[in-house]
Order: structure tokens, then C-alpha cells, then sequence
């Protein structure tokens, strides 16, 4: 039997045995949903982690002391080659110097005040290379070295061994251990076969 109030709503007795299958259906539907869901991994070791981290950061302290190391490296070597550029297009310059001295010499003759003016500042020239750590490749007499020397032509010689270089037509020059120029050389083919 179901009471009804003047409003035409059911009584409270009914509205809640409604919401009971409601409440019903949704446990139902959260077990279900539980079921589902995936179960939880085993527990961690504790100490397997602490050591994964530990190996973490000892990887990024190594990275890092090596990332110091380069970046001093390249520090370094930035400072030592820094006038690099200057001192390659100085050569010829120093290159025309010296055909002057040359030419100023053979005119003059060895006692001229022009020719020692010109010899002092060469001098000077020098110095200042050398100071800047520019060093000249050996090349006149010594075996060919394709590192530190680049032949223009080979020529037979009767005196100057096959390989050896003969004379060298522009000289080469290295900044400490690098090239800043080849020296152009002729390299000798040995003595020439009589026909």
C-alpha cells in the first residue's frame, strides 16, 4: 500500500527503498571498475633505487667535468691562435719585404745605408714573429714533406737527391703547432738519365 501526501509525492518510507537500489548498483559498478583497474607493482628496494640515483649523478658530475675540461681546452687554444688571421695575411707582405731586401742588395751593394736600414727593421719583423710564436719551415735541401710543404713542379737535379727539395719558391710558416702556410717548393726526380 502506498501513501501518497496532498502534494502527490510518495512517502519518505518509498523514496528511500529507491535510493537503496540505486546505492545498490553503484557499489556494483565501483567493484567492477576495481577489478579492472591494474594491480599495483611490487614495492620498490629501497636501496636499488638510492643506488640508481647515485649512479644518475655520478654520470652527470662526469658530463660535467668533462663539458669543464673542453670548455678550458678550447679556452686555451682560442687565446694561443687568437692572431691567426692577422699573422696569415702579414706573410706576404713579409714576402714582398724581403724581394725589396733582395732587390735593394744586388742594386745598393751590401754596404748601402738603405740596405742596412731595410736588414734592421726585417729584424724587427722577425722578432715580432717569433714572439708571436711564428716559427719558418724548414724547406731548402730537406726531404718533401706533404704535411708542411707543397710542390709546385719536380725538376731533375745531379746533386740533389730523388724526393729532397731543390730550392723553395715561397717560404711556409707555422703558427706553434699548426700550418699557417705551405711552403711552395720544386722537388728534385734524381739525377737525369743519360739518353
Amino acid at each position: 500500500m502506498t501513501n501518497t501526501q496532498n502534494d502527490g509525492n510518495p512517502d519518505p518510507v518509498e523514496s528511500t527503498a529507491g535510493e537503496g537500489v540505486i546505492e545498490e548498483e553503484m557499489n556494483e559498478d565501483a567493484v567492477a571498475e576495481a577489478d579492472e583497474a591494474p594491480q599495483s607493482e611490487a614495492p620498490v628496494d629501497p636501496t636499488a633505487e638510492l643506488d640508481k640515483w647515485k649512479d644518475v649523478a655520478a654520470r652527470a658530475q662526469a658530463d660535467l667535468d668533462n663539458f669543464r675540461k673542453r670548455m678550458a681546452r678550447e679556452k686555451s687554444e682560442a687565446i694561443q691562435y687568437a692572431n691567426r688571421d692577422l699573422l696569415e695575411q702579414i706573410l706576404p707582405i713579409i714576402d714582398n719585404f724581403e724581394m725589396g731586401l733582395k732587390a735593394a742588395g744586388a742594386a745598393e751593394g751590401e754596404s748601402s745605408m738603405i740596405l742596412q736600414g731595410m736588414s734592421m727593421v726585417y729584424k724587427q719583423i722577425e722578432d715580432f714573429l717569433s714572439d708571436q710564436g711564428v716559427e719558418r719551415i724548414e724547406s731548402d735541401g730537406v726531404a718533401f714533406d706533404p704535411n708542411v710543404h707543397d710542390a709546385l713542379k719536380q725538376e731533375s737535379h745531379a746533386t740533389v737527391p730523388e724526393g729532397h727539395i731543390i730550392y723553395t719558391i715561397r717560404r711556409g710558416y707555422r703558427l706553434k703547432e699548426r700550418i699557417l702556410r705551405a711552403a711552395n717548393v720544386v722537388v728534385s726526380s734524381g739525377a737525369e738519365e743519360p739518353s
